[in-house]
């Protein structure tokens, strides 16, 4: 069906609709996380032309407000879609190539985010240093060509898949910290890229390590200028933390849902019951507050403006409920809770159950660590003292 720009929000829903139900005929809801699910709903988006929503029309986009791609985001973690599996490069790389970027690079770059035809992964992390990017160790040395990369990336999500990678690299040598740092694009098919899986708690292999040993990167493939790298990728981690984590906070709300109507299945005596209980309007008192911060930052993205100190906030307040959540969720499966992820047939919904409390693990991890996020806090909100240790 076409979806016109003048009914967008009303077109996208009926094609949703649609589209959800093809897609559970081959993938059912609780395989919503494999990657040929995602795969699948990524490839259909960008058939329905569902990607470049508010692009400029001279890149393929529809140049439609940011308060409508917010609208169409909600919409689509109301309906329990898959998230695709290029929405780094949707989310993330899309909206910084765009502000940053050259002309060239916007024309190389772009279209293959838009018809799903390469994928990109982010590499920020590295051995030893997690999320301490101001530790970044990856070097690239100038050459007359461009650019010769050494170094290590470490738990960079769907490495295997992509074929682009957007990496924090060390450009200036003998910089340290956030100085000499270089925002570059890397082609994951180069000589001297190796990706070696990760095998997780959950028994999938979503994350990486890579390595790049004598990569040649050409020249026009850093964005922005080298040693901007830092100033890019915090506007990156702001595009991140904004509409981006609109899907997972709608989905954090059906989990609560989940867990009270799970919670009233439960054969608890009474005063287990209470207790479950009162830990489950904790968490959704707590939903609720997350809900209200979100709306503020969905605000200040659609004014144009970025979410700041608040993106750092709600991403620590939604991954620690969400571990709380699932907690709770394992501990009411009782002895159903042994079955282990991988588990199918009549125990799909409990092994669904163990996936998601294994993943949860992960959250105050991923995108920035539980402490990194309370030092920006502390710093930046709070007026406290850096961390020097």
């Amino acid at each position: 069906m076409t979806i016109r720009n003048e009914h967008f929000l009303q077109d996208a829903e009926a094609w949703l609709r649609i589209a959800l139900a093809e897609l559970r005929g081959t993938y059912p809801e609780t395989e919503s996380h494999a990657p040929a699910c995602r795969q699948a709903w990524n490839r259909m988006l960008c058939e329905a032309d569902l990607i470049a929503l508010t692009w400029p029309r001279e890149y393929g986009g529809r140049e439609l407000p940011t308060s409508t791609l917010i609208a169409f985001h909600e919409l689509c973690a109301r309906l329990h879609a898959p998230q695709p599996i290029n929405s780094i490069a949707h989310a993330i790389l899309a909206p910084t190539l765009l502000r940053f970027g050259t002309a060239p690079q916007k024309a190389l770059l772009l279209p293959g985010i838009r018809d799903g035809s390469e994928i990109w992964c982010q590499g920020y992390s590295e051995p030893q240093t997690g999320s301490d990017l101001s530790s970044v160790r990856t070097r690239a040395k100038s050459e007359d060509s461009g650019w010769r990369v050494n170094g290590r990336k470490i738990w960079t999500t769907q490495a295997h898949l992509a074929q682009w990678c957007f990496a924090l690299v060390r450009t200036e040598p003998g910089s340290q910290g956030h100085r000499g740092l270089s925002f570059m694009l890397i082609d994951m098919r180069a000589p001297g890229v190796l990706v070696e899986p990760i095998r997780q708690m959950t028994g999938e292999a979503d994350y990486n390590e890579v390595l790049f040993e004598n990569v040649s990167v050409p020249e026009g493939f850093i964005l922005g200028e080298a040693g901007e790298g830092w100033r890019i990728a915090m506007t990156a981690a702001e595009y991140e933390r904004g509409i981006y984590f609109m899907p997972r906070v709608v989905q954090l709300e059906d989990e609560i849902q989940q867990l009270n109507l799970a919670l009233n299945r439960a054969a608890l005596a009474s005063d287990a019951h209470a207790v479950h209980a009162h830990r489950a309007r904790a968490l959704e008192d707590l939903g609720q507050v997350i809900r209200w911060r979100v709306d503020r930052v969905l605000r200040q993205v659609a004014e144009g403006n970025t979410p700041g100190i608040d993106g750092a906030m709600l991403k620590l307040l939604w991954s620690e409920n969400r571990q709380r959540v699932w907690e709770q969720r394992l501990e009411l499966l009782d002895e159903a809770a042994i079955v282990g992820p991988q588990a199918s047939g009549p125990y799909a919904n409990e092994a669904a159950v163990q996936r998601e409390f294994l993943w949860s693990r992960a959250e105050t991890l991923v995108a920035g660590t539980s402490e990194i996020q309370r030092n920006i806090v502390g710093e930046r909100l709070l007026g406290l003292p850096k961390d020097r240790t």
